[in-house]
């Protein structure tokens, strides 16, 4: 597909993912261009934009093009001298193989994330992203109406990426150093398409009203329809690829297949509103703060 500005958009995955083709992120980009590409993600939940080779400082360029950045992390320390760029370093025990949605521990999770492969491994390595709407539209009516009822407690105490050595013990003892427990509506509307999607992932660790058991069984079913392989597209990475997602929608996971070879991986992320329900009831805090010093609440 030629888009208006001249740019292609070629789809990836039946349901998510979509590369584009004829963008160059290194440069002033055109309002309209933003407009379209802004309009590709809301379609496709997650783009690809390959051999840009861009410096943090178009990183953050382009990221800011959607909306006030965060900084890196509410508790994880970030790149030397730049406050909003996140490291996600393999060889800090950095590995997130888990299922989930970045920073919905805090009220306002981030609106979206960008990624720039800056070392990858010559195998393994890659990025897979979920379209948590298509596994909403998934499940069965009876499963439906029930998570449109129920709300989760997202919390960072828990073992995101599970300590292997003595620099992933210090990854997680920093991680979990300020602790975080916020109430989110297990469907989310999405408040620029309505779309409804699962908003829960592996920050999600209870039901609100239910027991430990029944809370583990529940996020666990509702969880298998997000990860379904239809409803999922695997990025490979090479040096220089920018990718784009919408975290209102997505969630994403990288796998630890890589050995004791390097990855690296620059993450800078847009700041989000506080999510809705499906009868407009928002999210609330549980403990710790609502996480200013991360991020502005998007207007």
């Amino acid at each position: 597909m030629t888009t208006s500005t001249g740019f292609d958009i070629r789809r990836i995955g039946g349901r998510i993912g979509a590369e584009i083709l004829g963008v160059d992120l290194s440069g002033d980009l055109d309002p309209a261009i933003v407009t379209e590409i802004n309009s590709a993600l809301l379609e496709h939940k997650a783009l690809v934009f390959r051999d840009q080779n861009l410096d943090d400082a178009g990183q953050l360029r382009f990221a800011s093009l959607f909306g006030e950045l965060t900084t890196a992390h509410p508790t994880v320390p970030s790149v030397e001298g730049q406050p909003q760029i996140l490291p996600v370093d393999g060889d800090e025990g950095i590995r997130a193989n888990r299922w989930h949605t970045d920073v919905t521990f805090v009220r306002t999770p981030p609106k979206a994330s960008t990624l720039r492969s800056i070392v990858v491994p010559p195998y393994g390595g890659n990025t897979l992203i979920a379209n948590s709407a298509a596994a909403y539209r998934d499940l069965p009516e009876p499963l439906r109406e029930l998570a449109d009822k129920l709300w989760a407690v997202h919390t960072n105490d828990y073992d995101y990426a599970a300590p292997k050595n003595d620099k992933a013990a210090e990854h997680r003892k920093r991680f979990v150093s300020r602790k975080y427990r916020t109430a989110h509506p297990v469907v989310r509307v999405h408040p620029e398409t309505g779309e409804r999607g699962l908003f829960i992932g592996g920050f999600a660790q209870s039901i609100v009203g239910l027991g430990p058991s029944d809370s583990r069984d529940l996020l666990r079913i509702f969880q298998a329809y997000v990860t379904r392989p239809e409803n999922i597209v695997r990025v490979t990475w090479t040096p220089g690829d920018v990718v784009l997602f919408d975290n209102r929608i997505t969630q994403h996971y990288a796998p630890d297949d890589y050995g004791d070879l390097p990855r690296l991986l620059h993450r800078v992320t847009v700041a989000g509103d506080v999510p809705a329900g499906i009868d407009g009831t928002h999210s609330h805090a549980l403990e710790g703060d609502d996480a200013s010093h991360y991020t502005p609440a998007a207007s």
